[in-house]
């Protein structure tokens, strides 16, 4: 079944899923900055746009575009900003 989130007013949205293996969710973020928790291990994937992060431990923001990766922490909140909108897909372990 499928499950529809959305966070910031609207300005991030997602569908939730379980893939073979893993929960997972897709969605968009609309332009904007925006502080994400996490309550299990995520690896966020890039299918469109860019998104530039500041993850935990990190002083520098690094950005990922289409087809690029990142992995967070369970139990952990990171920074994300984006200038377009950018679609994304998150498993959770």
């Amino acid at each position: 079944m499928l499950k529809v989130n959305e966070y910031f007013d609207g300005k991030a949205k997602s569908i939730a899923f379980q893939t073979s293996t893993l929960p997972a969710t897709v969605g968009v973020i609309s332009p904007g900055e925006y502080e994400f928790g996490t309550s299990k291990r995520e690896t966020m994937t890039v299918i469109s746009g860019a998104l530039t992060v500041l993850l935990p431990g990190m002083e520098d923001w690094m950005t990922y575009g289409s087809g690029e990766f990142f992995e967070v922490a369970g139990q952990a909140s990171f920074k994300a900003k984006t200038d377009i909108d950018t679609a994304y897909l998150c498993t959770y372990e």
